[in-house]
């Protein structure tokens, strides 16, 4: 594991801790950073992580807070409480 994942995961951990002081827009630097760390460094973000963040406003997505998840058959719904965005995950 190199230097830039290490980044990107502290960040996210980082994200994680600003969602749940109630700080939506240090949450969002903190998202965005990460996300231009990975596109600099070709290594792409985690999927666990990508699941874990709205595309849209880059808002780190904590359910019951800043999410609401709904699940349906064949698929997780996960929809933003900030900006309304919707994202349909598959399982099985």
């Amino acid at each position: 594991m190199g230097i830039p994942s290490e980044r990107i995961e502290r960040l996210f951990a980082l994200a994680r801790e600003a969602v749940v002081d109630g700080e939506y827009d240090r949450s969002r630097e903190y998202v965005a950073l990460a996300r231009r760390i990975a596109e600099r460094n070709r290594c792409g973000v985690p999927t666990e992580f990508a699941r874990k963040t709205c595309d849209d406003c880059d808002v780190y997505l904590r359910p019951g807070e800043t999410s609401r998840v709904r699940l349906r058959p064949g698929r997780v719904v996960v929809r933003c409480r900030e900006c309304g965005a919707t994202a349909r995950y598959p399982f099985e």
